[in-house]
């Protein structure tokens, strides 16, 4: 077998390098497991309803990244990022909108959690779901900055003449790697619902992911891409 043997070639399109797919899996779980928004975002909605609300969240931010990978694959998305009124108006939103889950939690904190089931459970019905999910997905939606670094990042990995499909398939590999790590999140923060029911260690974390998102809407409206 040839040296070939590392690529897959498809019809029509420029081959596809394992050595290099692997070396964006790689570089993408050092991004995937560093806390952002998302994470303050997943954290907030299980401590508040449980694994099931943390992992609604998790899928609504792997949506939005889903829906970003496509568009930066596609190329609407350098459209969006060299349109400075646009980029602008969407990274003023999400700097709002953190702002807002962020007096949550600490609204949260300061009237003390409210009760959960033992099971760690909260009985929901489709609408609640539906918030958490979306809250995830704006949470990443509204951050351009996530835009910026499938736009940044992805050409580096990709061969010269690589077509669509492989944006895509890198694009879709970050999120999917980012859905798995926030479900391991939220299925470590269940293991431990005994020790985080109590009242004083609810309140606490409450008060830091609350000034965590105040954190990054502060960074999100400083920094300039």
């Amino acid at each position: 077998m040839s040296t070939s043997a590392a690529t897959v070639t498809v019809e029509g399109v420029h081959s596809f390098s394992w050595p290099t797919y692997g070396a964006f899996a790689a570089f993408a779980l050092l991004l995937v497991i560093a806390p952002g928004p998302d994470f303050a975002v997943v954290v907030k909605n299980a401590l508040v309803g449980g694994r099931r609300y943390g992992r609604w969240t998790s899928v609504g931010v792997t949506a939005s990244n889903a829906v970003q990978g496509t568009a930066a694959a596609l190329g609407v998305g350098a459209l969006i990022v060299a349109s400075q009124p646009l980029f602008e108006a969407v990274r003023w939103a999400g700097v709002v909108y953190l702002c807002w889950l962020g007096v949550q939690a600490l609204r949260s904190a300061w009237r003390g959690p409210a009760a959960v089931p033992e099971d760690g459970e909260p009985v929901g019905d489709v609408a609640s779901r539906w918030v958490r999910w979306r809250q995830g997905f704006l949470s990443n939606i509204t951050n351009p900055k996530v835009l910026v670094f499938y736009l940044s990042v992805l050409p580096q990995f990709l061969q010269p003449g690589s077509s669509v499909v492989h944006g895509l398939a890198l694009a879709y590999t970050h999120a999917a790697m980012s859905l798995a790590w926030l479900f391991l999140l939220v299925a470590t923060l269940h293991t431990l619902r005994a020790w985080l029911a109590r009242r004083r260690v609810r309140r606490s974390l409450d008060t830091l992911t609350g000034v965590a998102l105040f954190g990054f809407a502060g960074r999100l409206a400083t920094d300039s891409h």
